[in-house]
């Protein structure tokens, strides 16, 4: 028989092996969890979004398109497909074309580059422009040099008559092309514009740690455009962001030290509850969920997003100036849930403009006249 001391040392080495596999295992947790917090704060500007599927291309004739029936393909309004090498632009829905099942004929605005090829597979995206302002739309532009903290950030300036500049500042998985969308709106209301890179864009410095903050230190570059616009000639700006670039919005509404010279914001699909939008890119890039909390912690802590600071456009009481809200119930990615709550509790200020079967970053393109609409009415007072 095994003595009783035989047995306690069996015990004590079989629980000492037990906790060290348990603590690899957390070392690993770890270890996966931080990664995968890196790959969700890593966006690639001008890549798309994780999470949309991608559609085979079925056939093309001159005016239309047949994709793989989704969803995505049955988004309404005007959208452009990417795929490495090429870039189309697509418009409405065509029910009444002739179409197996499973597909969906759309009509083909064109192909800006590249070729839409049997079998090419796409991806819908809201950035409809490639080029700059003169090559995509024909509007003559300045490239500039924004001073920012951490150097020189580009940007395109597009002149006009009036004193009331529009910053535009783009979001997750976009560059300042997004911005194009409302440039020619702009234009025609004789509205300058300044449309921004900022930190870990193309041309624009990376950011000290290589990540994106979802807008919580991207922001100072919004608050150097502010001081760019006013020294060139702006007396009062309105700031027009998408995505994070509405939270960069918010951010400086609430505490740059210019922020008595804001008169406006417009926030497209604001990121507002920023653990529920770390959470579904770290989920779209593949993180198991058991790992989406450990992925979001870690990454609140990569980033300085703690638990205990207030994201902006929480506190309604923060809200000084006339804010336009663009945002829907089928944004997958940044809840609209918060937006709808601000434009609740501030209706002196804050006007909500729904927009239906849009996904994150693309209510202009679900719905570009009413969309131009709503940023009429809103502007003609502050122009």
């Amino acid at each position: 028989m095994r003595s009783a001391t035989t047995t306690a040392r069996t015990v004590t080495a079989t629980l000492t092996a037990a906790a060290g596999l348990a603590a690899a295992a957390g070392v690993a947790a770890v270890a996966a969890a931080r990664y995968a917090a890196d790959g969700a704060l890593r966006g690639e500007p001008g890549r798309p979004l994780p999470g949309g599927p991608r559609l085979s291309v079925h056939s093309t004739a001159e005016d239309r398109i047949t994709l793989t029936r989704s969803l995505a393909s049955l988004w309404p309004g005007t959208y452009a497909l990417a795929a490495p090498g090429v870039h189309a632009v697509v418009g409405a829905v065509l029910p009444d074309a002739p179409h197996d099942p499973d597909t969906v004929v759309r009509r083909l605005v064109g192909v800006t580059h590249g070729a839409l090829e049997h079998g090419t597979r796409v991806r819908l995206t809201p950035q409809i422009h490639l080029g700059n302002p003169r090559t995509a739309l024909g509007l003559d532009h300045a490239d500039v040099d924004v001073p920012g903290e951490l150097g020189a950030l580009p940007a395109w300036f597009v002149p006009a008559a009036r004193d009331t500049w529009v910053i535009t500042v783009h979001g997750l998985g976009a560059t300042r092309e997004h911005p194009m969308v409302v440039m020619p709106f702009l234009n025609h209301h004789r509205l300058p514009v300044l449309d921004l890179a900022y930190r870990g864009d193309l041309g624009a410095p990376a950011p000290p740690d290589g990540l994106g903050h979802l807008g919580a230190s991207e922001w100072r570059d919004l608050d150097a455009a502010i001081r760019y616009a006013l020294r060139f000639g702006a007396r009062r700006v309105v700031l027009h962001g998408w995505s994070t670039g509405a939270t960069m919005a918010l951010h400086a509404a609430e505490r740059s030290a210019l922020a008595d010279r804001i008169c406006g914001l417009v926030l497209d699909s604001p990121v507002l509850d920023w653990r529920t939008t770390l959470g579904r890119l770290a989920a779209a890039r593949g993180t198991p969920a058991a790992l989406l909390p450990l992925a979001v912690r870690a990454a609140e802590g990569r980033t300085g997003l703690r638990a205990d600071r207030q994201p902006p456009g929480v506190d309604p009481a923060a809200v000084r100036v006339p804010v336009l809200i663009f945002h829907g119930p089928d944004d997958t990615l940044a809840p609209w849930e918060p937006s709808r709550r601000l434009a609740e509790a501030r209706p002196d200020l804050v006007t909500l403009r729904t927009v239906r079967d849009a996904p994150h970053g693309a209510m202009w393109n679900a719905d570009p006249a009413g969309y131009e609409e709503a940023l009429r009415r809103f502007l003609t007072p502050l122009m």
